[in-house]
């Protein structure tokens, strides 16, 4: 069930509702996730995916409700190191059944229904707030683009303003 970099496949996300399906609006079922590194989509991965998923069959398809934790690596917006983020995904949506064309998540014929592309798009929406490594965090140098976290630069020695170079002429002097 693994890929070869570590990563649980997505088919995890896949569930098989096809119980619900039969049993007619009114019913409801929770399924838990407690998912190590799960690869949701080719540009997105996850460090976990922790939660409970509550599917409820309505007349118009299943409704999935979920509040769920995940860990996802991002870069800080100041330096641009990595970042071990944790953020909660809120989802609420309909999965059409029978599928529809106005609906853009529903049931397959195979009654399963896939939380990949729904997850994506609320995770890379978070990982968009992006974060910081650290609150003092100093960010990168905007001349030579050195990480001031970790190295130093004289830029901000060398680089003065033209039009404050006669007040540092004269400090030069009195020094």
């Amino acid at each position: 069930m693994k890929t070869s970099s570590n990563y649980v496949r997505n088919r995890v996300l896949k569930l098989n509702v096809g119980f619900l399906l039969s049993d007619g609006p009114g019913h409801s079922h929770i399924s838990t996730f407690d998912v190590p590194k799960v690869r949701v989509a080719e540009d997105l991965d996850l460090d976990y995916l922790r939660g409970p998923v509550n599917l409820s069959r309505t007349k118009e398809g299943i409704l999935v409700q979920a509040e769920l934790e995940v860990g996802l690596k991002t870069e800080c917006y100041r330096c641009l190191d990595a970042v071990n983020n944790v953020f909660t995904i809120s989802i609420e949506e309909l999965y059409s059944y029978p599928a529809s064309s106005s609906s853009e998540f529903s049931v397959g014929a195979d009654a399963t229904l896939d939380l990949a592309p729904l997850l994506r798009d609320e995770a890379l929406i978070l990982a968009t707030h992006g974060g910081l490594c650290r609150p003092d965090c100093l960010g990168l140098c905007i001349d030579c683009g050195a990480n001031l976290n970790h190295e130093s630069c004289q830029c901000a020695l060398n680089n003065i303003d033209p039009r404050l170079a006669k007040l540092k002429e004269l400090l030069n002097r009195q020094n």
